[in-house]
Order: C-alpha cells, then structure tokens, then sequence
C-alpha cells in the first residue's frame, strides 16, 4: 500500500468520525503528493522515497510556518500548524538518533579515507555529505547531516 493509499483510507476513517482537523490535514497532503505527480512536462507515480520527500517539505513548512506565527505573536495559529506536523509526521519513517546518524557519517568519512588514501578534506564534504543522504534516506534532516559531516571534518 502506498503512502497515499494509506493517507486516503485514514481520511476517510476522519471523515466517518468527524474529525475535521485531520481531515483538512489529509487532504492537505494528499494534494501535495497529487501536484507532485503531475509536475513537470508529464504526469508519473512517485516512488516511497518520493512520496516521503514531499510529505517531509510539508511538515517542514508547517514548522517554519509555526515558528513565523510564534515570532508574529500569534500562539493559536502556531499551535495548529504544530498540531498539522505532528500529524504528518506519523506517516514518516522513524527518524535516525544522533547516535546512528553519527555511525552512518564515520563510516562514509572511513570509505572516502580509504579510496582517497587519506584524511578527507573540506573539499570531499559535498560528496560525503551525498553518501550520508543516500544512506540514511529521509531518515535525517539535511541540515543534521551537513552539521555532523562539517564537525566530523574540522
């Protein structure tokens, strides 16, 4: 079952219990992954890495969107969008802890030491930072992962 099969079926469960805010929230996301699909010159289906991508920019624009609120001083409206990305995220794969995402960049830093034969620079950090992402595939954020491979390198 795809990840949009599986949003549909809980949105029609919320309708049936008359949840209103998941509802919204569902629908919401279901047509993220719908003008996923058709963006671009042709319409295609998405893959599961895909369709997590897409739902991890939502919850990330409704942290950002929480964090404008709560600057802008309006609590209730910050509240909800928090509320929308907690929802979202029970759809995502579990996130990596520091400590495995740790054990995923020393291991990349060690592969790219032994076919460079040495100690990788600041230069190599764009393609260690790219193995990590491929590694750990939505299951870190790209900031954590920049920040732990910069650490790791200075």
């Amino acid at each position: 079952m795809s990840l949009e099969d599986k949003l549909h079926t809980d949105m029609v469960a919320a309708l049936k219990a008359r949840e209103s805010d998941l509802v919204t929230t569902l629908r919401m996301a279901i047509g993220a992954l719908k003008n996923e699909k058709v963006a671009g010159k042709q319409a295609r289906e998405l893959s599961e890495a895909e369709e997590v991508a897409v739902l991890q920019r939502e919850v990330r624009t409704r942290k950002d969107s929480a964090q404008a609120y709560t600057d802008g001083n309006r609590p209730e409206l910050a509240a909800k969008e928090l509320a929308e990305a907690e929802i979202l995220a029970r759809y995502l794969p579990s996130m990596l802890s520091d400590a495995e995402l740790d054990a995923v960049v020393a291991e990349e830093l060690a592969a790219a030491e032994a076919s460079a034969g040495e100690k990788p620079t600041m230069r190599q950090m764009g393609a260690i930072i790219k193995a990590v992402n491929g590694r750990v595939a939505g299951r870190a954020e790209g900031a954590a992962v920049a920040a732990k491979v910069k650490a790791a390198l200075a």
